[in-house]
């Protein structure tokens, strides 16, 4: 039986009235129907009593106590260069908040790299400065204020605002050598794209340097003229070269450059480097390419000879996040570890090499805000309410007085102060738009920013029908997480068709106390066409601990799809499913997934759509794929067992397969080889392309075409 918890309270009973509005695609994807109202350019100020926000085009200063206005800093709408009018895309301080660096005419090159014309502005004389006329990527301040590094056509310069002065710290910069920027395996799956850091005393930057010569190129064609454009990049598929990585110190008093000594072996990564501000260090984190070994190493700054301070391994793998922090007044950091089974919190003693387990339990760490030195306090997110909520939590760094910060139900984002006497908290449930508010130290409501209220009442005016989170047992016994959607007029006497949608990607979660983006309005419009739409969490997906996720270590898409499967067939069971009517949608790795149910599951599902898939993780690139299957020549059985490409012949049902013709992460090479596997294979099936979309498919009226597109095919498959 299906265990619901009981959520429903959220929504008010208006919205359920018989005389709501229909949702239509274009209130999702062309007009304002559902927007959210946000907090935008939240920044905290270096007193800790302020943060900075935009307001009607004003970067203005507002008290964390009171939300009182104590001045209005700079006016984005008077900014003109040459006689043209700004736009701010972005902002940041300097260290003593006296310089701006505004962010103008944002260019997406991949996921996380932005390309803007970037200007200096100094807040006492109101002098802008245009830090070159020509788009950069990654400018920052030094932390003494007194320069701006940035990349540029792969190189490396900083520019010395004393003397007004650009100095080049490389210049052998090119197509195959990439100076202070990541290559685009490391961009995509380490997830990060400056390629360099300033000291903490401002004297050195240290940076990475890729020469990318041997690793393979992948071109595809950009439909935009006569003869279409050739785009070319380096993209390593699984089992192929990796850039060859090296990192370098560049002494900014003498000019002088310092390569770090990572040993002989070229074959690794390094998906980090830190700065220690206790001793003005570097730390660089080396990963072997199975990604189950890392090391942090400490850099002397004059030779390059590196130091272990750090050592783990893992027998499946160990995944690389943010959560190190270095305090400032020792020789120790605080970092995540699931080397218990559950990613937990870790004190580290440089000097001792020893660390201590700060945190423990049957629930995992999901995120870490900072260290609160003066007062011995760390502050971070986790799932031990459930894995579906994330709550704010401080514990001391020995272990004692934990204490919740944020308690009740709900999914938390936080942003603290400078000091962490205050933060702000983004909060949301299943069925209830975000709060943003601000509380102090102790979790107390100082005030509410925004609470979307305008929302909750189109949401009633709309009847939306309320999420319920429900428990879904699997013949082995274990009980996965989802969430349900029925129509509004819902009788369980009547018989309704199912859509299930998924990700299922290692580590991911779908299913969390949290309100959804404009899928969820799709949701509540096919609901509103008498659709019921689940959604479940099976193995390998986050929250769960290590033995849950890492599960599907060398089989990915195996224990995912069999459990997507017999979801299915539970619901298949029920009084109120049409057991002839159950589809299945995904996009990414859930288009991978809802290829595969379609095959493995042709007697349970009808209908399937995927979109941007994977179809053969031979296609997709080495570090991700890697991590969880190891080389296609270490694990080829996992490779092609579990490719829908080698599973066509088993197609009975409605299968509909969607690619953006310009997609960089997963390649339209994958929908290609799928479409050819199906056609050899004699079957029929449906197919759209988006000339030159990448992964997202958008642009436009691009996504309102493509959720016309999904609608029609589900309203006419299943």
């Amino acid at each position: 039986m299906i265990r619901v918890f009981l959520f429903l309270l959220l929504i008010p009973c208006a919205a359920i009235a018989q005389n709501s509005k229909t949702i239509t695609l274009e209130d999702i994807w062309s007009k304002p129907t559902f927007r959210q109202e946000m907090v935008t350019g939240f920044r905290s100020m270096k007193d800790g009593l302020h943060y900075t926000e935009i307001n009607d085009g004003k970067l203005v200063k507002v008290r964390f106590q009171d939300g009182q206005e104590d001045g209005v800093i700079l006016n984005m709408k008077d900014l003109k260069w040459e006689k043209t009018e700004l736009k701010i895309d972005d902002y940041a301080f300097n260290a003593d908040e006296t310089k701006l660096l505004l962010f103008t005419e944002s260019e997406n090159i991949y996921r996380r790299s932005i390309l803007n014309k970037v200007y200096i502005y100094d807040l006492s004389s109101k002098e802008l400065k245009q830090l070159k006329s020509e788009k950069v990527l990654h400018a920052t301040f030094s932390p003494l204020s007194d320069k701006v590094a940035y990349v540029y056509q792969q190189n490396l310069y900083y520019l010395d605002l004393l003397i007004d002065e650009t100095v080049a710290v490389t210049d052998d910069g090119n197509y195959n050598i990439l100076n202070g920027n990541c290559d685009w395996v490391y961009e995509e799956e380490f997830e990060f794209t400056r390629a360099y850091e300033w000291s903490p005393n401002g004297d050195f930057i240290a940076y990475y340097r890729f020469d990318q010569s041997a690793v393979p190129e992948y071109n595809f064609a950009i439909y935009d003229k006569l003869y279409p454009t050739d785009y070319k990049y380096k993209y390593p598929k699984a089992g192929e070269k990796n850039s060859e990585v090296s990192i370098h110190l560049y002494h900014l008093k003498n000019g002088k450059t310092v390569t770090c000594d990572l040993g002989e072996e070229t074959d690794f990564y390094v998906p980090r480097i830190k700065m220690n501000p206790f001793n003005n260090s570097l730390i660089v984190f080396h990963l072997n390419r199975k990604q189950n070994h890392l090391e942090l190493l400490q850099v002397n700054a004059k030779t390059g000879i590196t130091d272990p301070i750090y050592n783990e391994t893992n027998e499946y793998y160990i995944e690389i996040n943010d959560d190190l922090h270095f305090l400032k007044n020792r020789n120790t950091f605080i970092y995540t570890s699931e080397k218990n089974g559950y990613r937990h919190l870790y004190f580290h003693d440089i000097e001792a090499n020893r660390s201590t387990q700060i945190t423990q339990g049957n629930w995992e760490v999901a995120s870490v805000y900072g260290v609160d030195e003066k007062n011995n306090m760390l502050y971070y997110l986790s799932t031990e309410n459930s894995p579906m909520e994330r709550n704010l939590f401080k514990i001391q760094l020995n272990g004692e007085g934990k204490t919740n910060l944020t308690p009740g139900q709900g999914v938390h984002s936080i942003d603290f102060s400078e000091g962490f006497a205050y933060f702000m908290d983004k909060y949301s449930y299943i069925n209830t738009p975000p709060t943003y508010s601000i509380r102090n130290s102790q979790g107390e409501l100082i005030r509410t920013l925004k609470n979307n209220e305008n929302l909750k009442k189109k949401m009633q005016e709309y009847g939306v029908s309320p999420l319920e989170l429900i428990e879904v047992p699997t013949p082995q016994g274990v009980a996965l997480n989802g969430w349900m959607i029925k129509p509004k007029d819902f009788n369980a006497n009547k018989k309704y068709p199912l859509l299930m949608f998924q990700y299922s990607g290692p580590g991911s979660q779908q299913v969390l106390n949290q309100f959804g983006g404009r899928d969820f309005f799709w949701y509540q419009m096919l609901a509103q066409k008498g659709y019921i739409i689940v959604c479940v969490d099976g193995t390998g997906t986050g929250g769960r601990g290590e033995s849950f996720k890492k599960k599907t270590y060398l089989q990915l898409g195996k224990y995912e799809s069999d459990d997507q499967i017999e979801v299915a067939k539970y619901f298949a069971q029920q009084s109120y499913i049409d057991a002839s009517r159950i589809g299945i949608w995904g996009w990414s790795f859930g288009g991978y997934m809802s290829s595969i149910c379609i095959l493995k599951g042709a007697d349970v599902f009808k209908t399937a759509i995927a979109v941007a898939p994977v179809t053969n993780w031979r296609y997709y690139d080495n570090i991700y794929t890697e991590r969880y299957m190891l080389t296609p020549k270490e694990n080829a059985k996992g490779y092609d067992d579990n490719s829908p490409v080698n599973m066509v012949s088993k197609l009975k049902g409605n299968y509909l397969l969607i690619h953006g013709t310009a997609d960089d992460n997963v390649h339209y090479q994958n929908a290609l080889e799928m479409q050819k596997a199906l056609i050899d294979a004699n079957k029929d099936f449906d197919s759209e392309a988006y000339p030159n979309k990448n992964h997202g498919i958008s642009g436009g009226v691009t996504r309102l075409h493509l959720y016309r597109r999904l609608t029609n095919y589900i309203l006419e498959k299943l």
